[in-house]
């Protein structure tokens, strides 16, 4: 009775280390309250409305150029690629400086394409696979809508959510077939840079 019993014992503790164990191999899941404090830097290809105050010949609208900078009377070539609007503007008024006095400078992006790094990619078993520029409070659910949600043959409850973060690259799991069916706790906060995969069921 007693060998019983410790045989018992030794084979529930095995069974707990192999559980424990397989746990911690498995992608853990995105935590909820995540989004992050980021503001939106410009990318190549955005279309910039710039206002320059008491001066509408140098107030237009120009594109970002696939060099990532753009051009206005009088500043012939400026970086904008990565800066804020507010950084921007903030160097045009430096720059124009040398020949208006006091400008006062505004940037509105009217188009949005964001920078590389910055934009959230979606890939695999999407109707619509895709990449998209990052907007402040973007969840999981905004990303699905914008590619039109899963095919037939998507295993949307084993899609991965790549993320760099703290200079590592973090794996978790998403439960997307559960989201697209009203489970909202599954609607998690997305980052700029995400990758989102979604594998193809097996049968």
């Amino acid at each position: 009775m007693v060998q019983n019993r410790f045989f018992l014992t030794w084979v529930l503790a095995i069974l707990a280390v192999c559980f424990v164990a397989g746990c911690a191999s498995a992608p853990p899941k995105v935590l909820q309250g995540q989004a992050p404090d980021s503001a939106y830097r410009i990318g190549p290809g955005d279309q910039l409305q710039i206002y320059v105050r008491n001066n509408p010949d140098l107030s237009m609208s120009v594109p970002v150029r696939p060099d990532g900078k753009i051009s206005i009377p009088l500043v012939q070539s400026m970086q904008a690629s990565d800066k804020t609007p507010k950084q921007l503007a903030s160097d045009l008024q430096n720059a124009l400086s040398a020949y208006v006095r006091d400008p006062r400078v505004t940037v509105i992006v009217t188009q949005f394409h964001g920078t590389y790094a910055d934009q959230v990619r979606v890939v695999g078993e999407a109707t619509r696979p895709q990449s998209m520029p990052y907007r402040t409070g973007m969840t999981l659910l905004d990303v699905m809508i914008n590619v039109g949600g899963l095919t037939q043959f998507a295993a949307g409850n084993r899609a991965k959510l790549v993320r760099h973060e703290d200079g590592q690259t973090k794996t978790f799991n998403v439960d997307i077939q559960d989201l697209l069916n009203g489970d909202i706790k599954d609607n998690v906060p997305v980052h700029p840079g995400d990758v989102i995969i979604i594998p193809r069921t097996y049968f």
